[in-house]
């Protein structure tokens, strides 16, 4: 472990560097070659609205409307599943809790789902993120009031009624699925949601992503101290005069809500909100206040990583990116049930 105060400013530091190469990287690749100048021309243009400028129409159109909102969608949706698994393994105390093992995920992904089923997506951009907020808020109401008894949660039943609200949800996505196939279009659309990905996204999808996880990184780091006690316990929470219960309802409410917005706009990944706060905990020790930071930079990194790599290994392939976090998370996954299997007898 390098958790020790030297360590974490240079740790920091790297995941930072890392968020603009990567970004840097994501603006750069693509079938068409703009050069580094061309693009920082095109930057510059957009932010000093009087400059004029000899670069080509057609690239500035690439830049500003395919890659840059790619970039900063993956950055702030990898960020946003990260976060929340930060916040899902500090309340409950264990590393094996993320949006996606408690049915939060897939509960976000059948709100999207039903609102591409019934229409409502094509009456209104905002009708998929309102939805996605509603599936990820009940089922993690369900997971919750089934784990809880009298102001206990059971992490081994927060655990399982987890899994259990998670394989209802893909059934009820399959079912509906199933419906939609003599309609393709929406079944189409409903695969490309419960497979995750960033094609076609637009500064609309922006605009719904962003507010919401800025704002709830900062109201994140507001409760970094009480985090920080939660982790040591309810009872001991309770006597430095935490209210419990109110702390935990407030951070599951945020936490919802920038996985509904995650979901919303990228479809269903997962495994980023498991695997990756795990590693930053590993790295830089249990206070939240550096792990907050430290899982928005490395959940953009991982998502943004995982869609470079498919466009350079899998170019002109439709592999979605659902695909490889799960490939890369699945086996540690699996550790983890190794190592904690204690937590379930």
């Amino acid at each position: 472990m390098f958790n020790n105060s030297r360590a974490i400013p240079i740790i920091l530091f790297g995941l930072l560097f890392t968020f603009f190469i990567l970004s840097l990287l994501g603006i750069l690749q693509g079938p068409a070659d703009i050069s580094l100048n061309h693009i920082g021309e095109i930057l510059r243009q957009q932010i000093v609205t009087s400059q004029t400028t000899n670069i080509p129409q057609w690239q500035s159109s690439i830049i500003m409307d395919v890659r840059l909102p790619r970039v900063i969608i993956a950055l702030f949706a990898g960020a946003s599943l990260a976060l929340c698994g930060l916040v899902m393994q500090g309340m409950f105390r264990n590393p094996l809790a993320s949006p996606s093992v408690l049915g939060v995920s897939s509960g976000a992904s059948l709100g999207a789902v039903i609102a591409i089923y019934l229409g409502f997506s094509l009456i209104s951009a905002w009708a998929i993120p309102l939805f996605a907020f509603i599936g990820a808020g009940i089922s993690l109401a369900i997971v919750y009031r089934v784990a809880s008894n009298r102001g206990q949660t059971s992490i081994a039943t927060l655990l399982l009624s987890g899994v259990a609200i998670s394989a209802l949800n893909v059934a009820a996505i399959s079912l509906l699925l199933a419906l939609s196939l003599s309609n393709w279009d929406v079944a189409r659309m409903i695969i490309y949601w419960t497979m995750g990905g960033l094609d076609g996204r637009t500064w609309d999808h922006i605009f719904i992503i962003l507010p919401i996880v800025l704002s709830g990184f900062a109201l994140l780091l507001f409760y970094s101290k009480q985090l920080d006690l939660l982790l040591l316990g309810e009872q001991h929470a309770l006597s430095v005069g935490v209210d419990v219960k109110r702390v935990r309802r407030n951070l599951l409410i945020i936490s919802t809500a920038m996985v509904g917005a995650s979901v919303s706009v990228v479809g269903g990944i997962g495994f980023i909100g498991l695997v990756v706060p795990h590693i930053m905990r590993l790295l830089l020790g249990p206070t939240h206040r550096y792990l907050l930071p430290a899982c928005l930079f490395a959940g953009g990194i991982t998502l943004l990583g995982a869609d470079l790599f498919v466009n350079t290994f899998f170019n002109g392939q439709a592999i979605p990116l659902g695909v490889i976090t799960a490939a890369l998370g699945a086996p540690f996954f699996l550790f983890l049930l190794v190592k904690q299997r204690f937590l379930l007898h």
